[in-house]
């Protein structure tokens, strides 16, 4: 059994302040892209992760395909698996790859092992993994409260149709992202902004991680300037991480000099 994990990037990033448990209230909305990792999974004798394309580093143990796995086999008594990841999605990037992997597991198990499962039980099972796993259980567009997991819905009808996604080989930890973020302050809700054209956009929907990771990766800062001027109509930082996408109206020509850093750039 063969699946595509996508990535997702976000449409505009609010850190709103720290809760009672340690985790920061967010609001964001949250855009599926057609950029994925694929993992296959079989039935073996025993069980086995293994990891191939770009090198994920750390104990196999504490991978999130692995995690997701464990959570079903403790729940439903699953057998064992061989999960082989190609990761394609860059770490550390903002663009969830390690998230969508873990869920995509899940859906994969309870396919091959016909467990029953509702959208709603598997998001709360994917909300054990990660704060953004919840997410990709329906994928698509959804505005994400709460520590990201609190989802709902959202249509948005003028996001332009081609994205050009950048990654400058940075990875920032979401404890870097973190540590020095400046809390919002805007009072416009997300649906709101997003219900203007989105040649507004630039100056009302924001990414609260990006005036700290710039001043600290200015490489990243300046990928997002050059997005701008080969003529995109909105462009930022995606979630916590170095990854940054311009939206155009129109295919866009890669120039040279940034194909090494471009790693999808067509449709939505």
């Amino acid at each position: 059994m063969i699946a595509f994990a996508p990535a997702k990037i976000n449409l505009g990033l609010r850190v709103i302040g720290k809760r009672p448990d340690g985790f920061h209230q967010i609001e964001t909305v949250m855009m599926e892209v057609p950029f994925f990792d694929i993992i296959e999974i079989v039935k073996s004798d025993e069980f086995q992760f293994v990891q191939s394309g770009i090198a994920v580093g750390g104990d196999s143990k504490d991978n999130l395909c692995t995690r997701a796995y464990e959570l079903l086999q403790n729940e439903y008594g699953i057998p064992n698996v061989r999960i082989h990841l190609r990761k394609q999605i860059p770490i550390g990037a903002g663009l969830g790859g390690g998230s969508s992997d873990a869920v995509t597991v899940i859906k994969m198990l309870i396919d091959l092992f016909q467990l029953k499962l509702s959208a709603n039980e598997m998001e709360e099972i994917s909300a054990e993994l990660g704060s953004d796993c919840a997410f990709f259980v329906r994928g698509g567009l959804q505005l994400a409260t709460g520590r990201g997991e609190l989802l709902t819905k959202i249509n948005v009808n003028s996001i332009p149709k081609y994205l050009v996604l950048m990654n400058p080989g940075i990875h920032i930890s979401t404890k870097e992202a973190y540590s020095n973020v400046s809390y919002s302050n805007d009072t416009a809700s997300l649906k709101e902004v997003l219900s203007m054209p989105p040649e507004n956009w630039e100056n009302c929907l924001k990414n609260d991680f990006e005036e700290h990771i710039f001043n600290k990766h200015p490489q990243i800062k300046e990928l997002k300037t050059k997005l701008y001027e080969l003529g995109a109509v909105y462009a930022a930082m995606s979630g916590s991480g170095s990854s940054v996408f311009g939206l155009f109206n129109e295919p866009l020509d890669i120039p040279n000099d940034l194909k090494n850093q471009t790693v999808y750039a067509g449709p939505i």
